[in-house]
């Protein structure tokens, strides 16, 4: 199979890892996510809100900018795995959890489809040591200090 540089950098074997973060301080409050595909950081404040709302929109920050990265034809046949440390987020997208908040249900729906435009999604719950990356971008946007970020487009 033939490869260009950016898919290179970013994943083997078919398979591309990413870790996601989102918080609030205040729960409702000032948020943002942190996000690392490969070895590219990603953090963007997302206004106020809750902690659960914010790890979801680093969920599907990071499945639109991985398709944008990848392209239409190579995401279709790529196998991600979404790692975080919300239990919350990743046992309703395994169907463990019911969702019962509106505002929930209508992002849950928008990372199910967007799951469509990957060969496969698979979700995985790590603890939240292992999760220090991507919770240190979104800090460091919280804090203001997050200037040597990768450039994000608007992708809400």
């Amino acid at each position: 199979m033939t490869s260009n540089c950016m898919e290179d950098k970013l994943f083997e074997d078919s398979q591309l890892i990413i870790f996601t973060d989102g918080g609030s301080r205040g729960n409702p409050g000032p948020a943002a996510i942190g996000v690392v595909i490969g070895t590219k950081k990603y953090g963007m404040n997302i206004g106020s809100t809750t902690n659960n709302v914010a790890e979801y929109k680093a969920v599907v920050f990071a499945l639109k900018k991985a398709k944008q990265l990848l392209g239409k034809t190579t995401a279709k046949k790529t196998d991600l795995l979404v790692h975080g440390d919300s239990e919350l987020l990743y046992k309703q997208m395994r169907g463990e959890y019911k969702i019962k908040e509106p505002d929930l249900q209508q992002l849950f729906i928008e990372v199910w489809n967007l799951k469509q435009d990957f060969g496969s999604v698979k979700f995985v719950k790590i603890p939240r040591a292992q999760n220090a990356e991507a919770d240190s971008v979104l800090n460091e946007v919280l804090d203001g200090r997050g200037d040597h970020l990768q450039e994000t487009a608007q992708l809400f």
